[in-house]
């Protein structure tokens, strides 16, 4: 398992660079015709800009949109059309970049008919199954939480789902419903997104592994990396502009 630093001048940067790797790496994994990739994404506006550049990417890439499995890490338990839902703005700008096929597309369930968060993460985590992710994407917040697990919080104490709902969140904003550290590190690689000086503390705390912070315990099975920029990046000593 290894940790890869990426660093960044600025976040417009992070993102097309991200967003090129993304695509090259899916690429490299479909040359086996046979292969399913797996791809966990997540919320935030950095995420949004990285799906836009990912999606314009696509054609003539190599990557088979057919063969691409889409997940989520959490979601907010609304209707199908809230805005503040991550699928429905993730999926227009892939959908309107490259064909999307249904049957491969898994977001979390809305409040249309589901009887609570509690209800929608176990149809999730049916759905999941034993499911691996080739890549899962995760913004990272200002106090070290991934998808819908915070610190301090008992979200971050699962230790046997897979999917939980969250019905208390220090997010707020109502029911949410999240993938647990376990299904998290349940990836060979994670991509932490960070970008802005109200992650700099953050940072540093999870490359330096903090267990007492989501992000610093979650990790790929092969490999972790992570995009950060230079204000992300001030609090971390051995920090120099490498792109």
């Amino acid at each position: 398992m290894n940790d890869q630093v990426l660093r960044f001048s600025a976040a417009e940067d992070l993102v097309e660079q991200a967003a090129a790797m993304l695509v090259a790496r899916i690429a490299a994994v479909q040359t086996d015709p046979d292969r399913i990739v797996h791809l966990c994404l997540t919320g935030g506006r950095i995420a949004q800009r990285l799906y836009e550049s990912f999606g314009g990417r696509i054609e003539g890439s190599g990557v088979d949109p057919g063969r691409l499995e889409l997940w989520w890490t959490d979601e907010r338990f609304a209707a199908t059309d809230d805005p503040a839902r991550h699928a429905g703005p993730a999926l227009a700008l892939l959908a309107g970049q490259f064909p999307l096929d249904p049957a491969r597309t898994h977001p979390m369930p809305a409040a249309d008919g589901v009887a609570d968060a509690d209800a929608a993460a176990a149809t999730y985590a049916k759905e999941l199954d034993d499911v691996t992710f080739d890549i899962c994407l995760l913004s990272v917040g200002p106090e070290g939480h991934v998808a819908g697990i915070f610190p301090g919080h008992p979200s971050f104490d699962a230790q046997t789902q897979t999917v939980i709902g969250l019905t208390e969140s220090p997010k707020g904003e109502g029911d949410r419903i999240s993938l647990t550290v376990a299904s998290l590190r349940r990836s060979h690689e994670v991509w932490f997104l960070l970008s802005g000086p109200d992650k700099a503390d953050v940072a540093a705390q999870a490359l330096a592994g903090s267990e007492d912070i989501p992000a610093g315990v979650v990790r790929g099975i092969d490999d972790t990396l992570w995009f950060i920029d230079r204000e992300a990046a001030a609090e971390l000593p051995w920090f120099r502009c490498d792109l």
